[in-house]
């Protein structure tokens, strides 16, 4: 039911039919007829979020997992690879909820990620480097060594200070801090090479090496669909 289930959503959400909370209520009703046309099952919407519940969590348990760089995925087995059951046991230390994960199979996962994998913004009006550098700087104002200062009484000058310092507070109040570009990390990328299907160790590691010095590339990748990742890197010179 999975496969019949997960084929429409995907199919959905590369159109952009998501709710605030959901789907769109075409989507539910295409679901539920294509699911009773393949399988011969009569599902509900209650039944379509309750799966999606699952295979959400089915989602952060082996996005995180394979975020580090001591476990991997067996397409060909649709569950988990690590490198030893002594860091299966770290995770489960300290993770205790994925116990039952280690030999869970888990199909459709390409689908999954597909519906669940999302990108950070950074913010709408997020000012890049490149931005801050061109602004213009502010002038510094010269004072003329002809003309001094008037010299102020001291009740004038406390007055005078603590008028300032109240701007000056107000300003930090008001000011809003801007958001620093996302930094896209080692890690993230190995992530997200390693849910490519097929996609061989030592190209792997030939694709590593050159998206982490290169993050238009590594945007580039991930505007991909997922099936057509592996290609894509491949033709990089």
């Amino acid at each position: 039911m999975d496969d019949a289930l997960l084929e429409v959503l995907v199919e959905h959400h590369n159109k952009g039919d998501h709710a605030q909370n959901g789907w769109k209520s075409h989507v539910y009703t295409h679901a539920i007829r294509h699911v009773k046309g393949k399988c011969n099952k009569d599902i509900t919407k209650e039944n379509i979020s309750g799966r999606m519940r699952t295979l959400d969590h089915h989602y952060e348990v082996v996005s995180n997992i394979l975020s580090q760089s001591d476990s991997g995925w067996y397409w060909t087995n649709n569950r988990l690879s690590m490198d030893s059951d002594d860091v299966w046991a770290k995770y489960v230390e300290t993770w205790k909820e994925i116990k039952s994960y280690k030999n869970k199979v888990i199909k459709n996962l390409e689908s999954i990620c597909i519906i669940y994998s999302k990108d950070h913004a950074n913010g709408e009006g997020a000012k890049t480097g490149a931005e801050i550098a061109a602004e213009p700087l502010e002038e510094p104002i010269e004072v003329s060594p002809e003309v001094a200062p008037e010299r102020q009484r001291t009740g004038d000058a406390i007055l005078c200070m603590l008028g300032d310092t109240k701007d000056l507070v107000d300003a930090f109040k008001t000011t809003k801090p801007i958001p620093l570009p996302k930094v896209i990390t080692p890690a993230e990328i190995l992530h997200a090479l390693k849910l490519i299907p097929d996609l061989a160790e030592q190209d792997m590691l030939r694709c590593y090496g050159e998206l982490v010095l290169n993050d238009r590339l590594f945007e580039a990748l991930k505007e991909q669909p997922i099936t057509m990742r592996k290609t894509w890197l491949l033709m990089l010179p």
